[in-house]
């Protein structure tokens, strides 16, 4: 039984990790891209954020991956909303259409930190002013042994 956890432990961090293990798959424009939206927003690094998932104090943590993506391994209390689907369903999330807080602090995290940057960014032009993008790995997370829940 042990053996068959541990197995099942390892198999969890290379299904987490394998996206991050070809990310660098763009071109270096891609990163400088990364570096100027970075400029414009406000990020916070994985102790910041491991703070916040012990104690949210009322913040959102968000999850941009894709939906296998998080359901692989992802933050406790963590919702997921994929990158490219973020404008349209936050706002039910957050309880629309009664009135929103546009100020309520949201921790954007992904797999390497490029769609949380590129989401918070997102978030920022559509309003709200306290979006924070964690710029982490989700496996370095897991290497850690930051807690994961699993779906």
């Amino acid at each position: 039984m042990r053996m068959v956890r541990f197995i099942m432990a390892v198999m969890g961090v290379l299904v987490i990790s394998a996206p991050a293990l070809c990310a660098e798959n763009w071109p270096d424009s891609l990163d400088q891209h990364l570096a100027q939206v970075r400029k414009t927003i406000k990020t916070t690094g994985m102790d910041d954020y491991l703070a916040a998932v012990n104690n949210p104090n009322g913040a959102l943590l968000l999850d941009v991956r894709e939906t296998d993506e998080f359901n692989a391994g992802h933050v406790p209390g963590a919702i997921n909303i994929p990158r490219g689907l973020l404008a349209f369903r936050i706002w039910k999330q957050l309880g629309y259409p009664k009135e929103i807080d546009m100020n309520r602090k949201i921790y954007v995290q992904c797999q390497t930190g490029g769609r949380a940057t590129l989401a918070t960014r997102e978030l920022q032009d559509i309003g709200f002013t306290n979006a924070v993008a964690v710029i982490m790995t989700f496996g370095d997370w897991v290497k850690k042994g930051h807690p994961v829940t699993r779906e």
